[in-house]
């Protein structure tokens, strides 16, 4: 059988689906992802490894330097639109079959293209706060600033801080059990665009399997999961645009 129409009738089969998608779900969406062979870790900037700019101990020492690094990635997010996967993604949620999407990515493109049950474990831009009252900026109100080359600063003066998770920080507790709890209720779990190798997110499609789910990997990249999968397909793009095609 097509391996894609194979993919369908999985779907098909599926009480409770849960999508899985890492950096290379946003790629075709002209995102650069992490740790890919040009991945935004592969560059330096003003003498620190991009990777470090994540770290809190550098924010909190001088929250400039990401700032300044980042109103060209994480500020300049709103000129990228969800591509086919993002789509195809909110319109299995639609026909209702997919219950929820468990995203290490911090772009929000899974919400912009409609699906209605999103996790974002790493976090996301979409909210800052003051590092020293805790008051809250939407991301609208934060990125013009960012974009002028200033740091934002919350009415008090602190410092505001987006809410993507740093080296340093715990994932969201509320966020990562709920995905939990999803992972081990399906009985199917596409993996997409990652190579599970961020821990502790890379975990949570091996609970969906130790608790009796099926496995689906579309990477273009191996992954330690890739003997475990009943299905394994290499390319996003294309697997996703001939799904279209058959929903």
């Amino acid at each position: 059988m097509n391996p894609v129409g194979q993919l369908l009738d999985l779907l098909h089969e599926s009480t409770s689906t849960v999508a899985f998608t890492g950096a290379g779900v946003s790629t075709a969406s002209g995102i650069r992802d992490f740790r890919g062979k040009n991945g935004v870790y592969r560059d330096t900037f003003k003498g620190y490894a991009v990777e470090e700019l994540f770290g809190l101990p550098l924010f909190e020492h001088d929250p400039s330097i990401f700032y300044e690094w980042s109103k060209d990635f994480v500020y300049a997010i709103d000129a990228h639109r969800p591509n086919i996967v993002h789509r195809v993604l909110a319109d299995l949620d639609a026909h209702g079959l997919l219950s929820a999407v468990v995203t290490q990515n911090i772009d929000r493109l899974h919400t912009l293209a409609g699906s209605k049950t999103v996790y974002e474990i790493h976090g996301s831009p979409q909210w800052h706060h003051c590092l020293t009252c805790g008051r809250a900026y939407p991301y609208d109100d934060v990125a013009p600033t960012v974009r002028e080359g200033r740091v934002p600063h919350c009415a008090c003066g602190g410092v505001l801080k987006p809410d993507i998770v740093f080296y340093g920080e715990n994932l969201p507790e509320d966020t990562l059990q709920k995905a939990l709890d999803a992972c081990r209720r399906a009985d199917l779990c596409l993996v997409l665009g990652s190579s599970l190798t961020v821990y502790p997110a890379a975990a949570l499609p091996r609970e969906a399997y130790e608790c009796g789910g099926r496995l689906v990997i579309v990477n273009d990249s191996p992954t330690p999961l890739d003997r475990l999968a009943i299905l394994r397909l290499p390319d996003l793009v294309p697997t996703f645009t001939e799904l279209a095609s058959m929903l």
